[in-house]
């Protein structure tokens, strides 16, 4: 008997079906709360290779969403816990472990080797990147997100007329605007109720079962349990808003254009030590960890208005929080009163100094 008998005798589904699957080569880009239940689901499918891409570590605030991770993966590259998971439970799965993030640099090689890309970051950047790698290569999408209550689920670039995330969001938002769960927080099954729908999206299109979300949003309502669509149109500026070619995309800074504020990473940031640099922490007091450095100085978020004053006599300044959000607030803040300072905001906070 076939572990796949139940979806083999679903009509309309067939052998045919599970045949497209094994045979299909899917990329997950981010191994969080949403990309959990994608893999679980797809892995008991049946598709033949899983490449699963993320940087990250796992950490104890990722448990009550990130359901392949215990306790004793804490500290371990996210890919290496997946790949382990995996390895022993199902003989007829490729799983491959790609540990880092994507970027211009490496998103085009990697995409270009499968026929489907999941979207499960967590950050604007990101997402923008993965739609105009997808749109270039002419690769299909599942996209997925969640904020707080609600989730979303759509297929992008699906065949003909087939639109993309920027015909329905032309212009990138700050990732400031719309703060992350380490921010806001969520409860862990929202993820996975999106998760799951984003996996039936992925069946659907790998396999010609059923109607994918081509030119749709369904939005879901955690604290009602209500769902609605949305139809997509053509937005006119939605092609020149993406690279023309593969060398305008390597050249592209995501960040830089979604944000406005460069962004700095902890090794880049520590190689400025004993400059003559401000290092402000926009925490509010009691956060932790606490850090201290050469140069530290401490204004909270909610009173940087009433403090810049403090930081008009330093020619660069690099701001901190806890996860990355309020110190691109804290740099726009700063630099709309002091355009000629160079500022920077130091990319994912504290809790990215933990990992290191």
């Amino acid at each position: 008997m076939s572990r796949f008998e139940r979806q083999i005798i679903l009509p309309g589904f067939g052998i045919e079906g599970q045949q497209k699957l094994k045979n299909s080569k899917v990329l997950l880009v981010g191994a969080g709360g949403l990309g959990c239940p994608v893999l679980i689901y797809l892995a008991a499918a049946g598709v033949g290779k899983i490449g699963v891409m993320d940087g990250d570590e796992v950490s104890i605030s990722n448990l009550n969403r990130q359901v392949l991770y215990g306790e004793k993966d804490l500290g371990k590259p996210k890919v290496e816990a997946v790949y382990s998971y995996f390895k022993g439970k199902y003989s007829d799965i490729q799983i491959e472990a790609i540990p880092e993030f994507i970027s211009v640099g490496n998103a085009l090689e990697i995409i270009a080797e499968y026929d489907l890309v999941i979207d499960g970051s967590d950050n604007f950047p990101t997402r923008y990147l993965v739609n105009d790698a997808c749109v270039l290569l002419g690769k299909p999408l599942v996209f997925g997100a969640i904020y707080q209550h609600e989730g979303q689920v759509s297929v992008f670039n699906l065949g003909e007329n087939g639109f993309n995330y920027r015909d329905l969001y032309p212009q990138m938002p700050a990732a400031k605007e719309i703060p992350n769960c380490s921010e806001t927080g969520v409860l862990g099954v929202l993820p996975g109720i999106i998760g799951n729908l984003m996996a039936l999206e992925v069946i659907k299109v790998l396999t010609d079962f059923g109607m994918p979300l081509k030119n749709r949003v369904l939005f879901f309502n955690s604290r009602s349990s209500q769902t609605y669509e949305v139809e997509i149109a053509a937005n006119p500026n939605s092609g020149s808003s993406i690279p023309n070619s593969f060398q305008a995309f390597e050249q592209m800074d995501y960040e830089l254009a979604c944000e406005g504020i460069k962004q700095l990473t902890w090794d880049e940031a520590m190689g400025k030590m004993g400059m003559d640099i401000a290092f402000v922490d926009v925490r509010e007091p009691g956060e932790l960890p606490p850090l201290e450095c050469t140069g530290l100085i401490k204004i909270p978020l909610s009173t940087l208005a009433n403090r810049l004053s403090q930081l008009e006599d330093t020619d660069e300044v690099l701001f901190f929080c806890q996860s990355g959000i309020r110190s691109q607030k804290a740099a726009e803040q700063l630099q709309n009163e002091f355009p000629e300072k160079r500022i920077y905001s130091i990319k994912g906070g504290i809790n990215a100094l933990k990992k290191n």
